[in-house]
């Protein structure tokens, strides 16, 4: 059973890997057995060192997904250098707040471009590379507001409802070229876009109550789902969004 979770010799693009969620799934993945290209506006140093303290191969690419100009470069140097793509994570994203009626055009573009139009061009030049091949894995990531309305982020929650339904139009497509893409959905996680929540002492408190588990989750905690459908134990997993959430939906 172990070898189904196994990614030993496997090529994995995590973006936004230098903290963080994609952090956590880059070293999640590379425990597994992938070689990493960490993707990052600012070089994830820190990650690549530890996994190349694994044992694994470590590439930083530096990045900006605000626009979809380093795309094709991303995939293309990943395969230069590691030899492949066959796992590639979207995880790279921005959010905005504001009430929806002071909500300025600049804070949507900014994280629709981010979140949405850069993962579909992402996913379109590894798509490209992997049907080559007959064989990959796309992982998007998505949240709890691909379900929800979520207040006072209406570009977050237009582009993450937009992950959702991505995922299921490429799935759809390359199923039958050997491709899987699904999607992991965090639920209230502690990281750098969550800490006005966590300082609202209000707001802190009304999550942590709605949470069945009764804590955030921390990032290290997608792991497990991440190298799931990263394996073989998902290939006959598509288009399907995996809430990782400690209960919150379900309450």
């Amino acid at each position: 059973m172990a070898s189904l979770f196994d990614l030993t010799g496997k090529v994995a693009i995590v973006t936004g890997a230098n903290t963080g969620i994609g952090q956590a799934i880059a070293l999640a993945l590379a425990s597994a057995g992938a070689d990493v290209a960490c993707v990052g506006r600012t070089p994830a140093e820190d990650t690549a060192g530890r996994i190349r303290a694994m044992g694994r191969r470590a590439e930083i690419i530096s990045a900006d997904l605000s626009t979809i100009d380093p795309v094709e470069r991303i995939v293309d140097e990943t395969a230069a250098k590691l030899g492949g793509v066959d796992i590639l994570v979207n995880n790279a994203g921005i959010i905005r707040r504001a009430d929806a009626v002071d909500f300025t055009e600049v804070d949507w573009d900014a994280v629709v471009d981010t979140n949405l139009k850069s993962v579909f061009f992402l996913s379109q030049a590894a798509g490209r590379h992997m049907i080559a091949r007959g064989s990959g894995k796309i992982i998007n990531i998505a949240s709890m507001l691909t379900f929800q309305g979520g207040v006072r982020v209406p570009s977050y929650t237009a582009s993450k409802s937009g992950i959702g339904g991505l995922t299921k139009l490429l799935a759809n497509e390359w199923a039958s070229k050997g491709i899987n893409v699904n999607a992991i959905a965090p639920g209230y996680i502690a990281t750098a876009n969550t800490a006005a929540l966590q300082a609202d002492e209000t707001r802190n408190r009304s999550i942590l109550e709605r949470i069945p588990a009764g804590r955030w989750g921390d990032a290290s905690d997608l792991g497990g789902a991440a190298v799931f459908l990263s394996s073989r134990a998902a290939d006959y997993v598509q288009g399907h969004v995996l809430a990782v959430d400690g209960g919150w939906l379900a309450r």
